[in-house]
């Protein structure tokens, strides 16, 4: 089981270099952990987009780009298509976003023609390196699904399974977070949570172990979970917190990051391929931590 970004790393190093789609590849930051990921062995790089534009900024960065491909595609969502249709067709492993929109490359993504839909929900999955801990922890979902319901927080669940499956979790343990441990009928997060508890326990999602309602407390913390009394597969031990909406999962993956430092690295699952969106305010070691899980899981198959 790998814990932590450095076993990951070196995981994605075992294997053979898989090649992203970049998608509007005119983004220094972007095109710096390229560069990384390159010298790193982890992958190589269609760069789509405008060619003078990708020189450019490829030039304000000081990167050479002599190991890596550019397609010229000066319109930006079609750049988008194409970058996508790199990956359905099978010449690149990864699409990774660009100087684009989020929206514009999830409907690239989700194109009927060339994306690469599952019909499964897509949702991010955050991967947590927190001092502290002696194991990776995954967080969903910080930032695609607003207000998820119960069958798509099934499908949330599932999605953020294949990435543990990936870091070699093989029965992860998954905490459906909420603000108390008991069901309380005013709270619909704690009745998600019980009814996940029981689509799990009867194979109705699949290679994990669900039990909740779960407070972030008894979550994390085998001594929390004591001090209440919680008798629990999950409590304390947790691989995967699944939040209950957006802004809780959005306001905990932030204050990891900036209260606690962890290292952090996360994708888009759900789709044919890994999804790579990296915000402009993520470290450059956070981009190159989301590339290297990238590879990981599109070397799972």
């Amino acid at each position: 089981m790998m814990r932590s970004f450095r076993d990951v790393l070196q995981a994605a190093q075992q294997g053979r270099p898989s090649r992203i789609a970049v998608a509007v590849a005119e983004d220094e930051d972007v095109l710096l952990a390229l560069a990384e990921a390159y010298r790193h062995g982890l992958a190589q790089a269609a760069l789509v987009g405008d060619r003078d534009k990708i020189k450019a900024a490829a030039g304000r960065a000081g990167i050479e780009l002599s190991g890596f491909d550019i397609v010229h595609e000066p319109d930006a969502k079609a750049a988008a298509r194409q970058a996508v249709a790199l990956v359905s067709s099978g010449q690149a492993q990864l699409v990774m976003k660009g100087l684009i929109s989020t929206a514009d490359i999830l409907r690239a993504v989700l194109d009927k023609e060339i994306g690469l839909r599952t019909g499964r929900v897509l949702s991010h999955v955050a991967v947590m390196e927190i001092d502290g801990y002696d194991r990776l922890m995954l967080l969903t979902d910080a930032a695609m699904n607003i207000a998820p319901d119960v069958n798509q927080k099934a499908q949330i669940v599932q999605n953020a399974v294949i990435v543990a499956k990936a870091l070699g979790i093989k029965q992860p343990k998954v905490a459906p977070l909420a603000a108390v441990e008991v069901v309380n009928p005013d709270m619909p997060a704690t009745l998600d949570a019980a009814i996940l508890a029981k689509m799990a326990d009867r194979g109705q999602i699949k290679g994990c172990v669900i039990d909740g309602p779960l407070a972030l407390d008894n979550a994390v913390s085998l001594e929390a979970a004591r001090h209440k009394g919680i008798v629990s597969p999950v409590a304390g031990m947790a691989d995967i917190l699944l939040a209950p909406n957006i802004e809780t999962g959005n306001a905990l993956y932030k204050s990891v990051v900036y209260f606690a430092k962890a290292q952090i690295g996360g994708i888009i699952a759900g789709a044919k391929a890994p999804v790579i969106l990296t915000s402009r305010a993520d470290s450059p070691q956070a981009k190159l931590n989301s590339i290297a899980l990238g590879v990981i899981v599109s070397q799972l198959g």
